[in-house]
């Protein structure tokens, strides 16, 4: 299988901590991983340094079939490479209606001029309602976002990021906060995202991760501990004793 995304040996320390320890992991262009771990076992470490945000002491971060180094290019490069990350809390434009906020997002040239000039075609219309249908709010568009339940919010921005056609989707803790019907809606999502790019989920939520049925990665002290799926992960000792027994 290809591979989309290779971190190898990658290191970084705070004040003398070292958040990521000789950290290798990689993921195929159409594939879903769950990123499992410890408080403090470097999970948003890992999606800082594949966004640009922390640069690493040692190691390597190659992207795409040429092997590009992401560590060369600057936080929007990475962003522009095909790179699109969803932090735990939804940033949205609450005064903006959800088509506009879909429409803000969608992949555009935008140059100055080209902004100024801009009419929504029937296409952006047509990509609208489509992205809209895929996150089950089709029936919300003319809403304010800021009207929006909160997994509502979250399932927008997920649509904004797919607005923009990532090859690579990072999204932190999606089902924090969710009702149980929001969550299985949130699953439903990521999995079919999954089907067309990289989707990779950071979560806490054991019954949340169970419902994506994929691959788990289970992150200790910077470094990778455990990789396989759920029930494999879950019956590793180390994993036992680090994660799963506190």
């Amino acid at each position: 299988m290809s591979t989309l995304l290779e971190v190898s040996g990658v290191s970084v320390s705070f004040d003398g901590f070292k958040a990521i320890n000789n950290l290798s992991f990689n993921i195929g262009p159409a594939e879903l991983r769950a990123i499992i771990g410890p408080n403090g076992a470097g999970k948003t470490t890992f999606m800082d340094i594949v966004t640009g945000k922390t640069r690493p002491d040692e190691g390597e971060v190659l992207w795409g079939e040429k092997n590009q180094s992401l560590l060369r290019l600057s936080e929007s490069q990475i962003a522009q490479t095909g790179i699109g990350r969803k932090f735990q809390r939804p940033t949205v434009f609450e005064d903006q209606s959800v088509e506009d906020n879909l429409l803000l997002a969608l992949k555009k040239n935008r140059s100055p001029f080209s902004v100024l000039v801009f009419k929504k075609a029937e296409a952006d219309t047509a990509a609208i309602q489509a992205l809209a249908e895929d996150i089950g709010l089709s029936d919300q568009l003319t809403r304010k976002a800021g009207e929006l339940s909160h997994g509502q919010k979250q399932w927008l921005e997920i649509g904004m990021l797919l607005a923009q056609d990532p090859q690579l989707l990072l999204v932190d803790e999606p089902a924090a906060g969710m009702t149980l019907a929001e969550r299985e809606h949130t699953t439903t999502i990521l999995k079919d995202a999954a089907k067309s790019r990289a989707v990779v989920v950071v979560e806490h939520d054991m019954e949340f991760v169970r419902r994506l049925e994929c691959k788990v990665t289970v992150l200790h002290e910077g470094a990778v501990l455990a990789e396989g799926s759920l029930d494999h992960v879950t019956k590793n000792q180390d994993v036992i004793d680090v994660y799963l027994g506190r």
